[in-house]
């Protein structure tokens, strides 16, 4: 099982004490999104957890105390660093501190285990395509040292965007592929591999590869470790990721950043977090009486039992 600790929320920015809780405690709860009143409990310990996934746009606050879990489980880290100012991410560390921030972790875990994420790609009279392009290649010159690739995508036209951001400029297939074409030159240019990471909007002609954010080949070189040859559904449609299980919850997310997919309303997510409670076994609230408790899947997608091999043996 790959336990995901950053699709629904910035856990690691913002919720980070109550996650190092849930490793020295060793279980997590969380609930169905479609069916709240169930509640998946997770073991976390390194036999039945194959690896750790990480996503934040800030890692400063763990990075004191990750050591704790990297000694003992495989990870995996995704860093978002994009081109928005407070303007579109209100509570996300500056450039310069996002950059800084990223050195360190990568120091800590080494690049291989690193990825950065640009993305979404989105357009307003701000943020125009030469500007992702100026950002992008400052960007990509301070962290291709200390990455293992990038990861971008274009923003998806959800339909609370017409309200969250009303100056969002539709992207024509003429935008999209000027800016990927540009993204991937500048890539090139610091020796730095980059992807898409879904089947909508590919680009092969410049040389950026379509993969999953986080597949088992990844993570198995990552790690030093060989998985078993799955098939899966990813996480959504068009998605090519190895499904992973979330212990993050909706409408949850103070980063505020105004494109986000995850949060309905800034006065949903205050209203959640008055129910976080650092000692709960979930992210909001505690276990209701009617909740109905059921122990999660966690087969492992290890081969050989996830015993380490030499990196000549991949």
């Amino acid at each position: 099982m790959i336990l995901n600790v950053g699709a629904r929320t910035d856990i690691v920015n913002h919720y980070s004490t109550w996650l190092l809780e849930r490793f020295r405690d060793g279980f997590v709860y969380t609930r169905n999104p479609l069916f709240p009143n169930r509640v998946t409990k997770y073991e976390i310990s390194p036999e039945q957890v194959d690896a750790v996934l990480f996503c934040s746009k800030n890692y400063a606050p763990m990075l004191g105390m990750l050591h704790t879990i990297t000694e003992k489980y495989r990870t995996y880290f995704h860093y978002t660093i994009t081109a928005y100012g407070k303007d579109v991410e209100p509570n996300v560390p500056d450039l310069k501190t996002s950059v800084s921030t990223l050195k360190e972790l990568s120091a800590l875990v080494g690049r291989e285990k690193l990825a950065w994420r640009y993305d979404p790609v989105l357009l307003t009279p701000a943020y125009s395509v030469k500007r992702h392009l100026e950002t992008f290649s400052y960007l990509c010159g301070q962290i291709a040292p200390y990455v293992s690739r990038c990861i971008f995508s274009f923003v998806e036209m959800y339909a609370k965007l017409s309200h969250n951001m009303p100056e969002l400029i539709p992207l024509t297939d003429t935008q999209k592929d000027t800016i990927a074409k540009g993204l991937a030159q500048i890539a090139a240019k610091n020796r730095l591999p980059i992807q898409t990471c879904s089947t909508r909007d590919t680009f092969p002609q410049y040389g950026i590869s379509v993969t999953g954010c986080v597949t088992l080949d990844v993570l198995g070189k990552a790690n030093h470790c060989v998985f078993r040859d799955i098939k899966h559904n990813g996480l959504r449609r068009g998605c090519l990721c190895i499904e992973s299980r979330d212990v993050g919850w909706y409408d949850t997310c103070p980063n505020f950043c105004r494109y986000c997919y995850a949060n309905k309303s800034e006065a949903a997510v205050r209203e959640n977090i008055k129910l976080h409670d650092v000692h709960s076994p979930l992210l909001i609230g505690q276990l209701n009486a009617d909740d109905i408790l059921i122990q999660g899947n966690q087969t492992s997608y290890l081969k050989n039992d996830g015993r380490q091999i030499s990196l000549f043996d991949l």
